[in-house]
């Protein structure tokens, strides 16, 4: 997760594929044309695959349905296709402009942790659209200017997730894939 989520999700861990430094590169390079938006600080840039959520549950619980949930997951592929920004966003500010990630594998791993995790209510929906945050808030038309823009695609193999604590703001523990 993300600063941001800090603030909006201290108390929600959530699995995340880590990026590679080529993908955090462009991101903050990206960001630098959106000035008055919130820029992710450099290594904190991260692929949300679901956010873990149980009633009450402790986290050590949350690790190990995931675990089990992700024995077998194959590595994948992941690549960036575009820039684009979200405007009507359920929580904190807008507009969100982000490096849109295509990845078939992804989205079936993420419709796997959905059946066992609840999602988080007022943030996550039935539509995944995985992506890595650029920036968030700021100018609507920068952030027009910005998703204009076209980039060369990146892929990459995703080896390992990474458990990630919202409240500290940081990795908790990570897995291999294959799991």
């Amino acid at each position: 997760m993300f600063f941001w989520a800090v603030i909006l999700w201290s108390d929600v861990y959530s699995l995340n594929v880590p990026v590679p430094g080529q993908v955090a590169k462009l991101a903050g390079e990206l960001a630098r044309d959106l000035p008055e938006a919130y820029r992710r600080p450099r290594g904190e840039h991260t692929l949300g695959v679901k956010r873990l959520v149980g009633t009450d549950e402790p986290y050590s619980r949350l690790e190990t349905k995931a675990r089990e949930t992700l024995t077998g997951q194959p590595g994948f592929e992941c690549r960036i296709t575009g820039i684009d920004y979200f405007t009507d966003v359920p929580k904190g500010s807008s507009p969100v402009v982000y490096l849109a990630v295509e990845s078939p594998e992804l989205h079936r791993l993420h419709k796997r942790l959905a059946a066992v995790f609840d999602p988080v209510e007022g943030v996550e929906t039935p539509e995944y659209s995985p992506h890595v945050t650029i920036a968030r808030g700021g100018s609507l038309d920068r952030a027009k200017r910005v998703a204009d823009r076209d980039i060369e695609q990146i892929t990459w193999r995703v080896e390992e997730l990474v458990f990630w604590d919202g409240q500290h703001n940081q990795p908790v523990s990570t897995v291999s894939l294959p799991a």
